[in-house]
């Protein structure tokens, strides 16, 4: 049986050759057995907390999602097992609830997973039978994508071994900080996706123009070294520097610094999945929530960039002139050669963040680095809809949310490259902390 909104049709989207959607599906569900491999029973299961899942009921609802969307909408099929809506459909099983329920064991979920992705699988046999099959595919592959980066910091929220990405690469060298800013002139700029887009999701729909006025904007995100100084000026403790909501989540959780900062003998360590390590200086600052950083541009004299602003100064462009932007925007920061590891910090390639001022040939008309991939940037901006917004087959992705979440824009380290883009819009509460979100800021 389909879902309530099996009156939604899918958008339009362009037509993917058939063998690239079996790659990706195999990838994906590669990629998410590698997380879950070596894990015993009960870290399978891990502890009842807010801010993650049973890591055994998060693959299977990875399963229930790629069987849901393909087999049983596109062809009517009955779920492969039975009982896999009452198990794992996240908008009817409760959070907490999710550790109570009846799940298979690790090989039945395993079983499931395969045979879901077998039987997937077998419908590319046959050629497609319209682009709508073609968006299907992609949006469980994007699906699974999504909870694969989550895999990961659930890791490092669990304090579990570094998950294995089937791109790891040696870490890249050392290569410092970038600072100070840039300047963004004003114009006219359309915010969101355009319909020549190959995939979109429902919140990207449509780009739509705004006037923008002349802004200036950090060159790189905020860096460890930055963020400390911060920290030891007592940052924590001066409550004229958070928000009435943010000083209440700071005393409620007895944040002091960064969840996962360590102090040793006057330094600051962090604690990177099992191990505590040294804080590389000129790395992004990671794993700050909306309010924290929010507090440190209050205490630096910024301010956080709208997502209106950080889209400019990711893809937008100078008119000739150079004192307005021009009438087009980029399809990424760089212009459009194809997204590759020399511009962009994504899949996992370096098991962690890089220092800001690496990958310049990623950089933005403008000169602002590492818009695509290293660490997800918080905006200042409310996630609500756009303009005319409309759900899309999986109603359930936006609708519920907006309104109560913070946008964040860029991507990160442990991001597919074949899901984000500079409009894609991710999105979290105020108080999250365990994703892998930093932070740039704009001059006042």
């Amino acid at each position: 049986m389909r879902m309530d909104a099996a009156k939604l049709e899918a958008p339009a989207t362009e037509r993917v050759a058939t063998d690239r959607l079996v790659d990706i599906v195999r990838d994906a569900r590669t990629q998410t057995l590698a997380f879950v491999e070596g894990l015993d029973a009960d870290q399978l299961m891990g502890p009842r907390l807010d801010s993650v899942n049973p890591l055994l009921w998060e693959i299977g609802h990875v399963a229930w999602f790629q069987d849901h969307f393909v087999r049983r909408w596109l062809d009517d099929r009955a779920p492969l097992l039975p009982q896999a809506d009452a198990l794992y459909d996240s908008m009817k099983v409760a959070h907490d609830d999710r550790w109570d329920l009846d799940l298979p064991s690790l090989d039945g979920t395993l079983g499931y997973l395969n045979a879901v992705r077998d039987a997937v699988l077998a419908r590319l046999d046959a050629p497609l039978a319209s682009a709508e099959d073609s968006y299907f595919y992609q949006l469980v592959t994007f699906h699974e994508d999504m909870h694969n980066e989550a895999f990961a910091y659930s890791r490092q929220t669990l304090g579990y071994p570094a998950p294995r990405f089937g791109r790891w690469a040696e870490p890249a060298v050392a290569a410092g900080s970038w600072p100070g800013d840039v300047a963004v002139p004003g114009g006219r700029f359309v915010l969101g996706a355009t319909p020549d887009a190959p995939f979109v999701f429902d919140n990207e729909k449509w780009g739509h123009a705004h006037d923008v006025a002349p802004f200036r904007i950090a060159r790189a995100p905020v860096t460890n070294q930055e963020f400390a100084a911060f920290v030891d000026d007592d940052g924590y403790a001066r409550a004229d520097l958070w928000s009435r909501e943010g000083w209440a989540w700071r005393t409620r959780v007895a944040a002091r610094h960064p969840v996962y900062w360590v102090g040793d003998r006057g330094a600051w360590r962090v604690r990177r999945y099992d191990r505590v390590v040294d804080l590389a200086p000129h790395q992004p600052v990671i794993h700050v929530a909306w309010h924290e950083a929010q507090a440190f541009c209050r205490w630096a004299g910024r301010r956080l960039p709208s997502e209106l602003e950080w889209e400019v100064a990711s893809v937008g462009a100078p008119a000739q002139d150079g004192r307005m932007l021009a009438p087009a925007k980029r399809r990424f920061p760089w212009g459009d050669a194809p997204l590759d590891a020399t511009r962009a910090q994504l899949d996992g390639a370096a098991g962690g963040c890089v220092d800001v001022a690496a990958l310049p040939a990623g950089d933005s008309a403008f000169g602002c680095r590492q818009m695509l991939g290293n660490v997800w940037e918080w905006t200042a901006s409310d996630f609500v809809p756009y303009p005319g917004f409309s759900a899309d087959p999986y109603a359930d992705y936006s609708v519920p949310w907006f309104g109560t979440r913070k946008v964040l824009r860029g991507g990160c380290w442990a991001t597919r490259a074949r899901l984000v883009t500079p409009v894609y819009r991710n999105f979290f509460t105020p108080d999250r902390r365990d994703v892998f979100a930093g932070f740039r800021t704009c001059a006042l």
